[in-house]
């Protein structure tokens, strides 16, 4: 699940001030490793001049030094920064000069720079190395951020002086940045309320506030219900796992005391290879049931009444602020613009989807008839006969493929990548602090040598790291504070192997690496003056673009030639195992795209909602997905439980995202097909110079035209996922 790069002067406030990463990935994984644990058993009051967030940081680059950093700094930092801020922001705002771009824009672009530095270390740590002291932190510091948030938002003599400059913006003499930020900064402020009377901003503050608080509830609970499952197998109970899932689970069961036993938990790396692979269906059974009722148990870390919650606040507060809902109120400021166009996109799929995965599904009752099985296909079976399937029609065995990926060749795949494409080279730094032993650094270097920035990889699985793959950033670029380089993280989730071991991965989860890095470059390359507008500060429906499109790189045969290399003879992939993969490319892509688009029509089904109700979680889920004729064996890839995308991020309303961005990704990676290579240079320098160096400094569609030469269509997706007429 993602958090998320957004504007800072956005009314979202504790993610808002968090400026958290620019997207994830579709796919998930985890399991385990060793914690390097920062928390100190007492909080002693600490003197703010020792306080790591309030001295120069002495390292390269500028990195947090995490060594200094403990848990009990975080508090005073955020009241200190916070007051800092507040000071800054009342000083612009009751200037008794003329407002001006550079007397009032820059100032504010430039306030808050203590504030952005403790919450970035903070909000990427209780995302990595939570504990309970974290997150007791995260419950009070969230509501903290929010309350600072609306104060500034709902500052009427700041906007004041915001709207005489955007009113004026046409004589200022502005250039084309200016002029865009501007305007972002304005509609922000109309839509964080500042056109309210007195008792709607009151309330609008109390809905925002109580957001944030139930958004960490929700994150929480999702994290802490997600760790309680484990599925303790016997020796006896491993029929049909690899020896790569064997050692996984050992591994899993050796963290928690359980040697001897092995463990399947309920981090995609681990659950859904058993859920392919184990003969035992007993077990799929139970650990299927498991994943798909996170936080929906009737526990502590239940969240139905928390997402009935979110979803009428959210009317509310659209509504307060002259929305129909709000989906009208989130798409209005995205590339779809309206929740009828995200509608009929994801309607434009979900009928060849749905014919697709009952091809799929005819198939799998073919297989399972010659094995003699008598009992009905079950959401728990559907991944395991898929793969006897796939075997069977395109003698593609996932174990076969798997010890052709192994992490460091595809770490080296992605730069190789990226090299050819932008000129960068990454070089693996030791000198950099790191959070946890197993973070991995590299500088980045353009093409002259200059340095760009920092890459920071943090891949394994553990307990203390929230599921997924995502990208974020403890700084991000801009010139206006001088030649300010980020630093950008990707995380994964992938099982950390015995010492000395290799790391594999599946197909997916090396174009989830790839997806990730997609992102990190576009958070890597920006080149613009204002922080504002930098990297992955961009719509849903846009960021997840640059990352969507360097996904095909890994697909290509030239690619998988150089970097695909068996695990312990280091031979290519052999080219019939390649035309095998991409014969097999668009199998199960009906489920697939089900999966995806269940979550998303769920989602716009909360978001329409017009009037606030008591929601049975589980009877809206149905409703809606038996309206659309949802194949009973598939269910949503995220239940609203779990869906920490809509609920715990910025993705509400927005899942569509992913899909509306694989028109732009599919039909713009064909710019390099039709220009007969991957490489192409000129191809290569408008993706640069249109998409990943300009963040949100351009117009959406003014930037991908400018790209690709024309508007996008929907061609190559549907003929990527296989759902064209005859595939």
């Amino acid at each position: 699940m993602p958090t998320y790069n957004v504007n800072k002067w956005a009314p979202a406030g504790a993610v808002a001030l968090a400026l958290l990463i620019g997207g994830c990935s579709k796919p998930a994984q985890d399991t385990s490793a060793e914690q390097k644990d920062n928390t100190a058993t007492e909080q002693p009051a600490v003197v703010a001049d020792a306080n790591p967030f309030f001295q120069d940081w002495d390292t390269p680059f500028g990195a947090p030094p995490f060594e200094l950093i403990k848990t009990e700094h975080f508090l005073p930092a955020f009241e200190k920064a916070i007051a800092m801020h507040k000071a800054q922001i009342d000083e612009i705002a009751n200037a008794d000069s003329n407002p001006t771009f550079e007397n009032t824009i820059d100032q504010m672009e430039l306030a808050g720079a203590e504030l952005q530095r403790v919450s970035r270390v903070f909000f990427n740590l209780t995302s990595t190395e939570s504990n309970k002291e974290m997150q007791e932190l995260q419950r009070t510091i969230s509501p903290m951020l929010t309350r600072h948030s609306n104060q500034i938002q709902m500052n009427e003599a700041l906007f004041n002086r915001v709207d005489t400059v955007y009113k004026t913006r046409e004589e200022a003499n502005l250039n084309a940045e200016q002029v865009r930020l501007i305007e972002r900064l304005y509609n922000g402020f109309i839509r964080s309320g500042a056109n309210l009377d007195a008792k709607q901003r009151a309330r609008l503050a109390e809905i925002n506030e109580r957001i944030s608080t139930l958004t960490t509830e929700f994150s929480q609970n999702q994290l802490n219900d997600t760790r309680e499952f484990t599925l303790v197998l016997e020796e006896s109970d491993l029929d049909g796992l690899s020896q790569g899932q064997i050692d996984a689970a050992a591994a899993a069961a050796n963290s928690r005391g359980l040697e001897g036993k092995y463990v399947i938990t309920l981090q995609r790396s681990s659950v859904e290879p058993f859920l392919q692979f184990s003969e035992r269906r007993d077990l799929r059974e139970k650990a299927f049931k498991g994943w798909a009722m996170r936080g929906d148990n009737d526990n502590e870390f239940d969240n139905k009444a928390v997402i009935s919650e979110i979803v009428n606040l959210r009317i509310e507060r659209a509504q307060l602020l002259g929305y129909k809902h709000h989906s009208d109120y989130v798409l209005s400021n995205t590339m779809a613009k309206t929740p009828e166009a995200a509608m009929d996109l994801l309607l434009k799929v979900w009928e060849p989807a749905v014919e697709k995965a009952n091809q799929e599904r005819t198939w799998i009752k073919e297989v399972m008839a010659e094995e003699g099985v008598e009992h009905e296909l079950e959401p728990w079976d559907w991944r395991f006969y898929a793969e006897k399937v796939r075997k069977a029609k395109f003698n593609l065995d996932q174990s076969e493929v798997t010890q052709y990926f192994e992490l460091e060749n595809m770490i080296k795949a992605q730069f190789y990548v990226a090299e050819r494409l932008f000129g960068l080279t990454f070089e693996e730094r030791k000198d950099i602090p790191v959070y946890n032993p197993v973070v991995r650094v590299w500088e980045v270097k353009d093409v002259t040598g200059n340095s760009v920035g920092l890459f920071f990889g943090d891949y394994y699985a553990r307990d203390t790291k929230r599921t997924g793959a995502w990208m974020s950033s403890f700084r991000t670029q801009q010139k206006l504070a001088g030649d300010v380089k980020p630093l950008i993280i990707n995380n994964m989730n992938l099982n950390k192997p015995a010492d000395g071991q290799p790391t594999l991965m599946t197909y997916s989860d090396a174009t989830t690496l790839f997806h990730e890095f997609g992102h990190a470059l576009h958070g890597l390359l920006s080149n613009v003056t204002y922080p504002t507008l930098a990297g992955t500060s961009v719509p849903r429906d846009w960021v997840e673009f640059p990352a969507q499109l360097y996904e095909h790189f890994i697909a290509q045969p030239y690619i998988l030639e150089k970097f695909a290399r068996h695990y312990q003879t280091n031979e290519p992939m052999p080219a019939e195992l390649l035309q095998r993969i991409k014969d097999a490319s668009t199998f199960n892509q009906g489920f697939a795209t089900i999966e995806f688009t269940a979550s998303a029509l769920v989602d716009m089904a909360y978001h329409k909602l017009t009037e606030q109700q008591d929601i049975n979680v589980r009877a809206f889920e149905e409703e809606i997905l038996n309206g659309y004729g949802k194949p009973k064996e598939i269910i949503m890839r995220h239940r609203s439980t779990h869906f920490g995308h809509i609920f715990a991020g910025g993705y509400h309303s927005a899942y569509y995202a992913y899909m509306w961005s694989e028109i732009l990704d599919a039909d713009g990676f064909d710019a390099f097909v039709e220009a007969g290579d991957i490489f192409d240079e000129a191809t290569a320098k408008k993706l640069y110079d249109f998409i990943y160096s300009r963040g949100d400094t351009l117009d959406y569609l003014e930037a991908y035209t400018g790209f690709r030469g024309r508007e996008p269509n929907t061609d190559a997706l549907l003929r990527n996922r296989g759902l064209v007429s005859g595939d």
